[in-house]
């Protein structure tokens, strides 16, 4: 069997019977609230996950602020102290050494909770020649295959196999290479960007991904010494250097999160401001939110989300940057199930990104699926009811939409919510939602 094949029959496998990590925690949402006031947005999770993972890099200090207190942070660190990495600090300032690097494998248990583990394979292996890192977990809404990287680190010289859920990979030095990605993938990306950085020659990544978090990866390679062109764009170049050094960055805004407070006012018809964002990176949000009949009031680094009763149905089709997010689909529908007319949402990135649509059903909304697509003919309310976060964005979906609904909803599976979402009901209970975080 090809490696190909075997990297997307395995990573397919571990995605979709993934464990899931024991907890009996819920959000309880009493329906009814207006939400209004001002929320601040953390660091962004997409953006800090990769630049710790590039910590590997240098034996330099690294010094990283405005990184959100996450699971999937705290996993992250547990793999790369698994790994020999030092990390210190306090709040959102993490200060990460790599200088006393003593393993080369990661640990399955830990890799198994979240798909972004990958990320360490291209640090090691270019720092280091060799890696054994297990295939990663997460969200299961779609099959994840990991050829992409492998087949890139394997045009930059990497002898790679793949046994019994492990990836091993080792060479003497990567060589750049020109690699075209079939699918523009944020995760293959980041991980040849970092690869790239200190090997031999020039790596080219053509139908590169461009979104925000990549740039902000970019932005950290430049700032440890490396030499990189072109990211945000289609095709980024990196020229490679024989060493690199200590740094200190400062992460941006989450833009899912500040995409999901604004979702969440036009949900409850209510008037949020969301501060600390970047606008550049809600543009195909904003765009929706006018087109639907929602008030967007931008200023520097703030956007003010104002809605009335009346929302106009849409038509959306998710996409890779700089399209409409697939990470905000379900947020999307939430607010779709409410609009006055049938709303069409066409999902092209993962197959499985409709596992919420029973969900929203328990809560009275009326959705078909049609293949990749549903259709939403908008109801007067939500209402309240029991039901399962299925994924992160999914699970803060139901939240909001909850918030908006008659009586009261109950989520369960909240650690998916948690992965990805700092202090999520202290923040909404701060724009009137109520509210509250149980143990069962």
């Amino acid at each position: 069997m090809s490696l190909k094949r075997r990297a997307a029959r395995e990573g397919c496998g571990r995605a979709k019977n993934m464990t899931k990590e024991n907890t009996d925690s819920f959000f309880k949402v009493n329906g009814g609230a207006s939400l209004k006031g001002e929320v601040a947005v953390s660091g962004s999770k997409n953006a800090s996950l990769p630049i710790l993972a590039a910590a590997v890099l240098t034996d330099g200090e690294v010094v990283l602020h405005n990184v959100p207190s996450l699971r999937d942070i705290r996993t992250m660190k547990l793999v790369l102290e698994e790994l020999g990495v030092k990390i210190t600090g306090e709040n959102s300032t993490l200060i990460v050494n790599s200088k006393d690097i003593s393993k080369y494998e990661t640990p399955f248990e830990l890799m198994n909770k979240m798909r972004a583990s990958i990320y360490v394979m291209g640090p090691l292996l270019a720092r280091f020649g060799k890696a054994r890192v297990a295939l990663p977990g997460g969200c299961a809404i779609g099959s994840r295959p990991v050829d992409f990287h492998l087949l890139g680190l394997e045009k930059m010289g990497a002898k790679l196999s793949i046994e019994h859920g492990f990836i091993e990979a080792a060479c003497d030095r990567l060589k750049g290479a020109r690699i075209y990605l079939d699918f523009p993938s944020v995760g293959a990306t980041a991980n040849l960007m970092m690869a790239g950085l200190l090997a031999d020659g020039v790596t080219t990544i053509e139908n590169a991904a461009e979104e925000p978090h990549i740039q902000d990866l970019a932005w950290f390679l430049k700032s440890i010494g490396g030499r990189i062109n072109g990211a945000g764009t289609k095709t980024v170049t990196i020229h490679g250097v024989a060493k690199l050094h200590g740094a200190v960055h400062t992460m941006i805004p989450d833009q899912i999160e500040a995409g999901t407070f604004m979702l969440a006012a036009a949900i409850t018809r209510g008037s949020v401001s969301v501060t600390g964002v970047q606008l550049k990176d809600l543009r195909p949000i904003i765009v929706k939110l006018l087109e639907a009949g929602v008030q967007v009031k931008e200023s520097k680094n703030e956007v003010k989300v104002t809605a009335k009763k009346k929302i106009k149905p849409l038509r959306i089709i998710t996409l890779p940057h700089p399209g409409f997010p697939t990470d905000m689909q379900p947020q999307m529908l939430a607010l779709m199930a409410t609009a006055d007319g049938v709303s069409i949402i066409k999902e092209t990135v993962w197959e499985n990104r409709f596992m919420h649509v029973p969900e929203f059903l328990r809560m009275g909304a009326d959705v078909k699926l049609e293949g990749n697509s549903c259709v939403i003919s908008g109801v007067s309310q939500l209402k309240g009811s029991k039901v399962i976060a299925t994924d992160l964005r999914a699970g803060a979906a139901l939240v909001i939409a909850g918030i908006g609904a008659d009586n009261t909803t109950t989520v369960y599976d909240i650690e998916h919510i948690e992965r990805g979402y700092e202090n999520f009901e202290t923040k909404l209970r701060g724009l009137g939602a109520d509210i509250t975080r149980s143990e069962s």
